[in-house]
């Protein structure tokens, strides 16, 4: 779907998109930057619980590209400027997660149609996940 500048107010909704990031993609996205050692909280629930942690987590950098391909997928034209995110909570390997955000201001920025956002990644059964923020821009429907 394409969405322009113009049309967009504050307070208009991002999303909402459901998604679940299943171990064996966690597995393949960890096995690109393997680097001995440092991906036993990712990989294995074993070694996340000797951490202190519940289970085997999602790194966050992948939490993160969700994020933004929440914006992505929302719009065509969406070029990204900014993406900045607190990890409240850890994401675990098959947690349903909704991912959803909020504009909450827009500019033109020599001649582009900027818009910042909130960003979220909730867990229905254990709260909220992440809190973010996002610069963006999209089209103008007439330049």
């Amino acid at each position: 779907m394409q969405h322009y500048y113009e049309e967009l107010e504050i307070g208009d909704a991002v999303g909402p998109v459901d998604v679940v990031i299943p171990t064996d993609r966690v597995v393949d996205f960890v096995g690109y930057w393997r680097e001995e050692g440092l991906d036993a909280r990712f990989t294995s629930d074993e070694q996340a619980r000797q951490m202190g942690l519940e289970g085997a987590i999602v790194p966050g950098v992948m939490t993160m590209a969700h994020l933004s391909k929440l914006l992505t997928d929302w719009s065509d034209g969406v070029e990204l400027k900014l993406l900045d995110v607190i990890f409240r909570q850890p994401v675990f390997h098959n947690m349903p997660l909704t991912l959803h955000g909020l504009v909450t201001d827009k500019r033109m920025d020599d001649g582009a149609g900027t818009i910042e956002a909130d960003l979220y990644a909730d867990s229905q059964k254990q709260g909220r996940r992440i809190t973010g923020r996002a610069v963006f821009t999209l089209p103008l429907r007439s330049p």
